[in-house]
């Protein structure tokens, strides 16, 4: 089924975050750091769209201006058909509600002055969901459906283990029967042995209660697993859209392509067969990006009007979509 016959929850179009940095001693030289250059994508309900590129692309700047945790500079946020990137707090209340995050590191997103039950029973007092007894069935409920149980209620942030803390911001983003659940590197902080039962847990979740997530990571062969549709990210650019099984198979920006040809193989035959993409240079800084495509100074087919002309983001497929002049070539 192609992607428009599906029911869109999220769509971004053009967004921008720009970080704004004073330089010189009379702080007069105003620069700005382009953290997120007009970033355009849908996401369908009920799907994950897995986000991915190196630290510092701008992916997880995009997931929290989705949120509204940083303004957006510019572009729009249309969330269920309503704009919510330029609404007032107060107007976005009932919106905070269907959107919630799990964020990177565990603990410092965890009060630790307060109770496990006061950090998952804190959304259901902001939004006046549940009370009293109420309340803490609620609290014990989703304790025990993220494999907690309801003794842990009473303890604290530090007294539980790193996979166990996430599994407390997962309960507390589930509070408020949320409809869209933003994941900024959920198990990065984890060990590996914990990260893949994170992701069958979240993967559980969505089943049983019809969720949609953007899902932040590094790790491919993760990102693969859960996520229906992939989006490559460059110096706060999105440079390829495709779904999971196109995108490992075929994937046709070369920035992208660097990326896949890094997936560690468990089988010593294939990777000495297998053909490594190295990137030559550092990522460009993000105050100064480089002309046309940002992409160029590091990329082996580099042409001339790579530097002059910024490459359009096209489907260049059926729900492929592509930021690369040499699509053009090979028309």
């Amino acid at each position: 089924m192609r992607n428009e016959n599906k029911e869109v929850l999220l769509e971004v179009k053009n967004l921008k975050k720009y970080f704004k940095i004073n330089k010189g001693f009379i702080r007069k030289d105003v620069r700005y750091v382009q953290a997120v250059d007009d970033v355009s994508f849908k996401i369908y309900k009920g799907e994950t769209l897995g986000l991915v590129g190196e630290s510092g692309c701008g992916k997880s700047t995009t997931g929290r201006t989705l949120i509204r945790l940083y303004e957006p500079t510019g572009g729009e946020i249309i969330f269920d058909g309503a704009e919510i990137g330029g609404m007032s707090e107060q107007e976005l209340k009932p919106f905070r509600k269907r959107i919630q995050m799990i964020f990177q590191d565990p603990y410092a997103s965890l009060n630790t002055r307060m109770t496990v039950g006061d950090i998952i029973g804190e959304p259901l007092d902001i939004h006046n969901l549940a009370s009293g007894e109420a309340r803490q069935k609620r609290i014990y409920e989703l304790l025990e459906r993220v494999g907690l149980s309801k003794m842990h209620a009473s303890r604290y942030p530090h007294e539980f283990s790193g996979g166990q803390r996430q599994r407390i911001g997962i309960a507390r983003a589930l509070a408020v029967n949320p409809d869209f659940i933003i994941c900024d590197e959920p198990i990065s902080a984890l060990d590996v042995s914990i990260q893949a039962q994170v992701v069958n847990m979240l993967e559980d979740l969505q089943n049983d209660f019809g969720l949609t997530y953007l899902f932040i990571a590094h790790d491919l062969s993760m990102v693969k697993h859960i996520s229906d549709r992939i989006g490559v990210m460059y110096l706060g650019k999105l440079v390829e859209l495709s779904d999971s099984k196109n995108l490992y198979e075929k994937p046709l920006h070369p920035y992208t392509q660097a990326l896949l040809s890094a997936i560690p193989i468990p089988d010593p035959e294939v990777t000495r067969q297998k053909q490594r993409i190295i990137l030559e240079g550092d990522v460009p800084s993000p105050i100064n990006p480089p002309s046309g495509c940002r992409f160029r100074t590091r990329c082996i087919y580099a042409m001339d009007v790579c530097a002059e002309i910024e490459p359009e983001f096209k489907e260049v497929e059926p729900d492929h979509f592509v930021a690369c002049h040499l699509m053009d070539q090979k028309k």
